[in-house]
């Protein structure tokens, strides 16, 4: 059996862990949910989520990991994502992948990435580490998403978009084929890509402008 240990306990906790359930559920997975860990964590109150304990805080991440655990960081701050898997850089973090997404041949997904329900990853396309694909996105063929990215809900990408680490894409937003979007930059809900964003940006509207 493979235990897995979700660090985050918030909203994104919760969608996280109805995909593990859903994949026991549906593809008969021998997986079980150990447990969250939060900074929150109170060990004078009990705290449970979906029936899960929270069994503390981050600081037992190292001392879990010497049993064989599989970690998922579920917060959706790309940044502390990118703090906490460098902080924690030796456990090994497991992919979490809804049964109902579609997940084209030669598509490569990186360790601690989520990809959630009804989001469809076409061919050759690369989603790197640490990454969200949120609900209902579109991944189209060639695509390369670096590290700790957040596809909001919603999201279209055509053919050969670039997408650079720790980028947030907004709600809703459709990006043309062939563009990128550089590191660490944010697309305001509901825009339109239709030429390159650079690094450090923030940018919205139809058609999307850096701001």
């Amino acid at each position: 059996m493979k235990k897995i240990v979700i660090i985050g306990a918030g909203g994104h906790a919760k969608v996280i862990t109805d995909i593990i359930l859903k994949r026991k559920e549906k593809l008969e997975e021998n997986i079980k949910i150990e447990g969250f860990l939060d900074d929150k964590y109170d060990k004078n109150e009990e705290s449970e989520i979906l029936g899960i304990p929270i069994i503390g805080s981050l600081e037992r991440i190292r001392e879990l990991s010497d049993d064989n655990v599989y970690f998922i960081i579920a917060i959706g701050n790309n940044k502390i994502r990118e703090k906490i898997a460098n902080e924690y850089d030796k456990v090994e973090y497991f992919t979490v992948i809804h049964p109902e997404a579609v997940i084209a041949n030669g598509v490569e997904i990186e360790q601690g990435s989520v990809v959630m329900a009804n989001t469809v990853i076409n061919s050759c396309s690369i989603v790197g580490r640490h990454c969200i694909i949120n609900t209902g996105s579109i991944i189209e063929h060639d695509i390369l998403i670096d590290d700790f990215v957040h596809i909001s809900p919603n999201v279209a990408l055509a053919g050969e978009v670039k997408v650079g680490k720790g980028s947030w894409i907004g709600m809703g937003s459709n990006i043309i084929q062939g563009k990128s979007v550089g590191s660490d930059t944010i697309i305001g809900a509901g825009s339109v890509v239709v030429k390159d964003i650079g690094d450090n940006k923030k940018a919205f509207g139809v058609p999307c402008k850096e701001r």
